[in-house]
């Protein structure tokens, strides 16, 4: 111990006479270790954590599939004759988590998540209540539907915790419901629902006895010693039963059974561990610079070693004080890299708990820190080993005789070089994969709308279904604010849409045009609904192309045929040889007299950022009958096109809606550019995480790069001294210096590239190399690393050609 302490004291006094060195090292390992420790907790909490469930070995999620290979959900009819014949499940849950509803809270109302699933719901996870209990067998059933299980947050929040809450009776929608649950603190279903609440399910009477209503999703619970592939099977046969028993519905669907926690991570699994690929590059980069940092600064101690060795130290004491002495550095940078993760966390919070399912359990935990001590004992051993060697095994007699010559030799030459080298390497392909995800991010944000997003607000109305029990919310509620919003100061037009474009997936259904052959099994063709008013074209900035716009004075709900307009993804569709959609008619009753004809075709507009306007047919609000409005116009979206600044139309806009029903939620308004940019919320922290690290290994390796420049000249200042006393130029110094730095830099260019190409395969999870349509970029790229490289090198050149020969010799 005594030694031990004498090596700590002597490293702490060493590192105090060189506190440029210390600092460089200290922040440099604490880089590294911060974001490591950072992404760590991010991957332990979404990926590699226990899902909040029991049994979760046994937990699956059959993702059903339409005959086009789209994801579909189930049918009511088909889940309810599907159930039986699962004999490997010893329970499977069906649910539904889109919508919203509405608590008539004591603070006000409030717009909260709703999973709606079956009887056995909470049976699936095996998860008590914290209070009172969960369905009983048949309580899904109408008339027996009214009760309700609060989420742990809800109970906090909207009812105080108060422990006599259960058995309270609520309003939801408007209709009195009956609390009989609390679920613990932690239980989400699904995961990303926060703030949720839970119910019963309540399909609408259309929805009972269709098989082409795909609105429900389903969640399974495995009998013991059951396997993937014995569900897959069972699920298999059954899902060719119903294609036999309901062609015309069910035939070629397909069913995929995944476990539940792949389910869950989705799309972020690989993307989330090329993420901790790119922060071990990093930590790699971070250890490379200290190891070059300590090999430069053993350099200088090595006549120090050598007196050691002569009175004695042996080479094992000499190898421990270099250690100790990187400890203390990586004692410092761990200290400083675990408040640097926290400050990364925070940053990102937002980020996490919009993009990911349990962004909002990401936290630095006991293994979190665990593993930040590992990696900075790690780091700090692995970058002063090469060093703390090299310098215990000098040779004595060799280092005390030696002059101006230390650290020139060959071998240390090369390691040094391949310090640099490997640096610029991991750089680029850090560099490669951030070029690219900012490029096709902004292509995304960039993408051409139509219509000014930012001058484009909207809002998303959920009145009550049970406040309208024997009202229009039509002319109750959505005709007199409009009637308002549309007088209001700045506001250009208004109007409303079923399905705001962007923010979600939409409704969609089969079409078939009347006249035209039968399509085909394998050539089913999809349409994007939706209801709108006749200002919501206006508002979007939709062109009338042929035909004429839907009005209410010419398509009322008592006609007997429907009215849709349609866009021009709509035409391209259905009149591929040419044609005219306006006029012609859909096939969706046997009376010619009744069928939906289309009176105009528009310009289309993305209903989803990744992809073209897809068909889409559009009909009057005003044709819904009226007894059906209270459920199919239970939500809606206000579009509001602006001529000033939409931000001051939140307040008239609130007082307005409030004043017409004061128990419908008041959401916050977004702009539509607003709407656009949360929908990349991922792809949004995908490209600040491996910006910032293309940032950090890039400023790491150039700092790299300018000790080593810094540390050559330094070393070769006496053979510098001596060309220039024999006639070399200035210029020839710089060009040669300049011209070893571009040698390095070209080698770990090409080594780069090949690292970036050999893990083509792990970064498809992030980002596709292209080589024709990504080349300019990529040159861009690699041209830019090498001139900042050079350019890094520039300033200690110029120190090596203003050295003056005489000082240089005099030295000697």
């Amino acid at each position: 111990m005594n030694s031990i302490m004498q090596d700590l004291r002597y490293a702490m006094r060493q590192l105090r006479r060189s506190p440029g060195f210390a600092v460089t090292a200290i922040l440099t390992i604490a880089l590294g270790i911060g974001a490591a420790t950072a992404v760590f907790s991010v991957i332990d909490a979404t990926l590699l954590r226990p899902l909040p469930y029991a049994n979760q070995d046994r937990l699956v999620y059959p993702e059903t599939h339409a005959i086009n290979g789209w994801n579909q959900p189930w049918s009511l009819p088909s889940f309810v004759d599907a159930r039986p014949q699962l004999t490997t499940f010893e329970q499977l849950a069906g649910y539904m988590d889109y919508g919203r509803i509405n608590l008539e809270a004591p603070n006000g109302p409030v717009s909260l998540k709703v999973t709606k699933g079956t009887d056995n719901f909470f049976k699936v996870f095996g998860i008590k209540p914290l209070l009172g209990r969960t369905y009983l067998p048949g309580e899904d059933q109408p008339g027996k539907d009214d009760v309700t299980v609060l989420s742990y947050e809800v109970w906090q929040r909207e009812f105080g915790g108060q422990a006599d809450v259960i058995g309270k009776v609520v309003r939801l929608d408007g209709v009195p419901y009956t609390v009989i649950g609390v679920m613990p603190s932690g239980f989400r279903y699904p995961l990303s629902s926060l703030n949720a609440i839970y119910t019963p399910l309540h399909p609408a009477p259309g929805q009972v006895n269709s098989r082409g209503s795909h609105w429900m999703r389903a969640v399974g619970l495995l009998r013991p010693g059951v396997t993937l592939q014995q569900a897959q099977a069972n699920f298999n046969q059954v899902f060719a039963n119903l294609a036999r028993a309901y062609s015309d519905t069910d035939e070629g669907r397909t069913v995929k059974v995944l476990p539940l926690q792949q389910s869950v991570t989705g799309r972020v699994n690989g993307a989330l561990y090329t993420l901790a690929a790119a922060v071990l590059a990093l930590l790699a980069i971070a250890c490379v610079n200290v190891a070059g940092l300590l090999l430069a600064r053993g350099v200088k101690r090595e006549r120090e070693m050598a007196l050691r060795a002569a009175v004695g130290a042996g080479r094992a004491r000499i190898v421990r004080q270099m250690l100790t002495e990187s400890l203390v550095l990586s004692g410092a940078g761990l200290a400083i890299g675990i408040a640097l993760a926290y400050l990364l966390l925070a940053a990102m919070k937002t980020f996490l708990v919009s993009a990911l399912a349990r962004g909002v359990e990401v936290r630095i935990d006991p293994a979190a820190l665990g593993i930040a001590v590992v990696l900075s004992g790690v780091t700090a051993v692995l970058a002063s080993l090469v060093p703390a060697l090299r310098l215990s095994g000098t040779d004595p007699n060799k280092a005390l005789r030696a002059s101006g010559g230390a650290g020139t030799s060959r071998g240390q030459q090369r390691l040094r070089s391949a310090f640099v080298v490997t640096q610029v390497a991991l750089s680029l392909a850090m560099l490669v994969v951030s070029g690219i995800l900012l490029r096709n991010l902004s292509a995304l944000l960039g993408t051409q709308l139509g219509y000014p997003a930012e001058k484009v607000l909207t809002l998303a109305i959920n009145p009550s279904p049970g406040r309208y029990v024997g009202r229009d919310p039509y002319t109750a509620l959505y005709q007199p604010l409009l009637e308002r919003i549309s007088h209001m100061p700045g506001v250009s037009s208004a109007g409303l849409i079923s399905t705001l474009p962007i923010d979600t997936w939409g409704v969609n259904q089969g079409v078939h045009i009347s006249g035209q052959p039968p399509y085909g099994l394998h050539d089913q063709r999809w349409v994007e609904v939706r209801y709108v008013t006749p200002g919501y074209f206006n508002a979007m900035g939709i062109r009338l192309l042929e035909g004429r716009m839907l009005s209410p004075a010419l398509d009322p709900w008592q006609n007997p045929a429907g009215t849709v307009v349609v866009n021009e993804a709509f035409q391209r569709m259905f009149f591929q040889t040419g044609g005219d959609p306006v006029g012609s008619h859909l096939d969706d009753s046997d009376k010619v007299e009744e069928k939906t004809g289309v009176v105009g075709m528009v310009t289309g507009i993305r209903q989803d950022l990744a992809q073209p306007s897809m068909p889409e047919m559009d009909y009057l609000m005003d044709e819904i009958p009226p007894k059906d409005r209270p459920d199919a116009l239970a939500k809606m979206n206000l579009v509001v096109r602006t001529s000033g600044d939409p931000q001051q139309l939140i307040a008239p806009i609130r007082a307005a809606l409030h004043q017409i029903d004061a128990t419908v939620p008041f959401q916050t308004p977004l702009t539509m550019a607003q709407i656009v940019s949360d929908s990349l919320v991922f792809e949004r922290m995908e490209n600040w995480l491996f910006g910032i690290f293309a940032g950090l290994a890039l400023t790491l390796a150039l700092v790299g790069l300018y000790g080593l420049t810094s540390h050559e000249v330094e070393l070769r200042t006496r053979d510098i001294g001596i060309r220039m006393a024999l006639g070399s130029t200035r210029a020839r110094v710089v060009r040669g210096i300049l011209a070893r730095v571009a040698v390095l830099m070209t080698v770990g260019v090409g080594v780069g590239w090949a690292i970036t190409l050999a893990a083509r395969k792990v970064l498809a999870s992030v980002v596709e190399l292209h080589a024709t349509k990504d080349a300019a970029l990529l040159a861009a790229l690699t041209l830019t690393l090498l001139v900042v490289g050079v350019a890094a090198a520039l300033w200690p050149a110029r120190r090596a050609a203003s050295i003056d020969p005489m000082q240089a010799l005099r030295t000697e």
